[in-house]
């Protein structure tokens, strides 16, 4: 056998996809444009929470290059699925999640700022925007829940009337009792109140869409800046439209940015899909930029209550962790997953933590859905656990260089109480060889310096493992 060829480990590697990129000659969704194309705007609901009385179309299905105009109730009466959630959570009563249907086209009711009502089609975007503003539609405004901390207390309004509380599940992980024994021998406990705020996505290349039918072999061609077009095929021709898989190609041409924001199945990709069969011809759709941060998936919105367990010289005993994250209106393709098995199993960080509690309350409020977003759920972890560390340091007085040190996992491999198996790692080497990198030594020297300028300098430490 022919040993490997390890030349390039450690090697500049000339890029070879940039120069399609740099002269112009990339093809993005949007670029794309089929024989026949139309053009797509959705109209979407300006009210957190509102009852949907009654959508009339008449006059803008007479608007000029009007093509169709779909509603909700279109898509009901043809029995098309909701769009599915991927990854079944149980309850710690062994409970499954709620959830409540996710509509392609809201249809009784919106449930948050953005939501889809209608679908307008025209032969182009400007007589799509034309038809969509002459839409009436009769709204019942409706008192909206929003704060996460918040939204399963007694008398908040219910996102979804199937779920009168507002939880989708409780779920927990780890060894309670190990941890609250180990608590409740501790010389001190750190407690923090952390909020991990909501972000949105925000990629150069906005969400695109063209999909087009075709009546020979009864099949869809979907055009879609997608980062997983498998998955989307398999949810979308499975679980929403009953399609055999055969039936329905999905192709991701160039995709300009998604770090997880474009990994899921999106209303939008559906109702195009399912409404090319319908006129006939192709159909487009591209977010403005507006209109994406209403309709792409959100990131993170956990509130969460911290507590770290540790004996007189620093030592972790246990940690005991309660988070309430936010799946906002509905359960998005992987938004189960996130404050769960991705967040849950990093809470052990690099740190060699006895007994490890995590509970995780999710809950629907009448905001942007919730899903993946840079990391999922493991830069979620690694901020509570480093908040903890760096304050126990510094209730305790310790160094937070030591306080780290001392409980770093030193045998491998290692089973953290969290369920996983480290099989390797020198994180102590690592620590000391960034300390010694950014000069800690002479940072009091710096700092002295900095403010005869009336500059503030500060050193922090975070420890990370994916």
């Amino acid at each position: 056998m022919n040993a490997p060829d390890t030349h390039l480990i450690g090697a500049s590697v000339e890029r070879k996809e940039d120069y399609r990129f740099l002269t112009g000659n990339g093809q993005y969704t949007d670029d794309i444009v089929l024989p026949q194309q139309t053009y797509a705007i959705f109209l979407r609901s300006p009210h957190a929470h509102a009852r949907i009385n009654s959508i009339d179309t008449t006059a803008a299905k007479q608007s000029p290059g009007v093509i169709a105009i779909f509603t909700g109730a279109d898509m009901a009466a043809e029995n098309v699925g909701g769009l599915p959630c991927g990854w079944l959570i149980h309850s710690t009563d062994g409970k499954p999640m709620n959830e409540p249907p996710h509509p392609v086209i809201a249809h009784t009711k919106a449930r948050h700022v953005g939501d889809q009502v209608a679908l307008v089609i025209a032969d182009s975007i400007k007589a799509a925007k034309d038809a969509a503003e002459l839409i009436e539609v009769d709204y019942d405004v409706l008192p909206a829940v929003v704060d996460t901390a918040h939204a399963a207390d007694p008398g908040q309004p219910a996102v979804h009337d199937e779920v009168p509380d507002n939880v989708s599940y409780n779920w927990g992980h780890g060894d309670k009792a190990a941890t609250d024994a180990a608590f409740a021998r501790a010389a001190h406990v750190t407690a923090l109140d952390i909020v991990n705020n909501r972000l949105i996505p925000n990629a150069i290349e906005p969400r695109a869409v063209n999909a087009s039918y075709s009546a020979q072999d009864d099949s869809y061609t979907l055009y879609v800046a997608n980062q997983n077009p498998h998955v989307e095929r398999l949810l979308m021709a499975a679980f929403v439209l009953s399609l055999p898989e055969s039936k329905l190609r999905v192709i991701a041409p160039d995709v300009g940015g998604g770090f997880g924001s474009k990994i899921f199945l999106y209303a939008e990709d559906v109702a195009l899909t399912w409404a090319s069969k319908k006129i006939r011809r192709p159909v487009k759709w591209t977010a403005e930029r507006s209109e994406a941060f209403v309709s792409d998936a959100h990131g993170r919105d956990h509130v969460t209550k911290a507590e770290l367990a540790m004996d007189a010289d620093g030592k972790f005993l246990a940690m005991r962790i309660h988070t309430i994250a936010n799946m906002g209106a509905y359960l998005s393709t992987f938004a189960s997953s996130v404050p769960t098995i991705l967040y849950a199993t990093l809470l052990a960080g690099q740190y060699a933590t006895p007994a490890i509690y995590a509970e995780v309350k999710a809950v629907f409020t009448n905001t942007v859905p919730v899903d993946a977003y840079r990391g999922a759920g493991r830069p979620e972890a690694t901020y509570v656990v480093e908040r903890l560390v760096e304050t126990a340091a510094r209730e305790m007085k310790l160094d937070p260089a030591e306080i780290r040190r001392r409980n770093f996992i030193r045998e491998f491999p290692y089973a953290t109480p969290v369920g996983l198996t480290y099989d390797t790692g020198d994180y102590e080497t690592i620590l000391a060889r960034s300390l010694e990198l950014a000069d800690v030594k002479g940072f009091e020297a710096r700092r002295q310096e900095s403010e005869k300028n009336g500059k503030r300098r500060g050193l922090g430490y975070s420890c990370y493992i994916e």
